[in-house]
């Protein structure tokens, strides 16, 4: 008769635990699987389903007293660090939606906005319109793939117990917002800079031919030559992407290996 006793079942809990926690924390915040659409029940079994999968992969996972202080603390870093993986990613998808508000703002489209179902907050139409390409992008290049193998990489350079409280790395993702700006400016540079000179060009006709009524003309051209522009710059998102994507891995691992140290 095939018999466990309290040690074994406590080690077969524990190494199905411990990777639950941190994947399931990195599907609730990552996009489009932690988004408002999917529902809490799909999204929790889809991280069961993925660490029943990864479980033979990881290293040996260390077996802790259920009642005990460690076991919370264990707890909250396998939320911290997988939240943190997915709000890297977050990140990644608004700078895009960033760099489309920019343009849309210096175009006239400011105030034509939407509310974006996914995360519950009102977006301009062309930001909306850049996240669904740039969520295709990632689907496309199978992101979500290259997501999970980081995640189960996460358990080799950060192994569950051995990981303290660095600032190095909470210091960086903090940092993140100001990489999340400029990443948005490079985007917009482009359509903003041309804008620029058109409606420094309406600017020198007011001045020259002051009788004339630049504003009737003025805003309908602005947004017609805004929208071409866009039309222009789509040829270069998908390089925008692999160039800001390869970033964000690359900043991912250095903070992975930052908590490593």
């Amino acid at each position: 008769m095939f018999e466990l006793d309290l040690g074994q079942i406590d080690r077969i809990v524990s190494s199905f635990l411990w990777p639950f926690f941190r994947v399931a924390s990195f599907f609730m915040v990552i996009p489009m699987i932690g988004s408002r659409l999917v529902p809490v029940r799909i999204r929790l079994g889809l991280a069961l389903v993925v660490s029943f999968l990864i479980v033979p992969l990881l290293p040996d996972m260390p077996v802790y007293d259920g009642l005990a202080f460690e076991t919370v603390k264990i707890i909250a870093q396998q939320i911290l660090i997988g939240s943190l993986m997915g709000f890297l990613v977050q990140v990644l998808f608004q700078v895009f939606v960033l760099g489309a508000q920019l343009t849309a703002m210096q175009m006239g489209l400011g105030f034509a906005s939407t509310s974006d179902p996914a995360n519950g907050v009102s977006v301009v139409i062309l930001g909306q319109y850049y996240l669904m390409i740039v969520m295709m992008f990632f689907l496309a290049t199978n992101g979500h793939l290259i997501m999970i193998e980081l995640l189960v990489k996460s358990f080799t350079l950060v192994p569950v117990g051995g990981a303290n409280m660095v600032i190095d790395s909470y210091w960086k993702m903090a940092l993140a917002g100001s990489w999340m700006f400029s990443g948005a400016l490079m985007i917009a540079l482009p359509a903003v800079t041309a804008l620029l000179v058109v409606n420094f060009a309406f600017g020198v006709m007011t001045r020259a031919a002051p009788q004339l009524n630049i504003f009737a003309i003025g805003f309908p051209f602005t947004m017609l030559m805004g929208l071409l522009i866009a039309w222009i710059s789509m040829g270069d998102l998908l390089g925008h992407y692999f160039k800001m994507t390869e970033f964000a891995l690359d900043y991912l691992l250095d903070m992975i290996v930052a908590e490593s140290r």
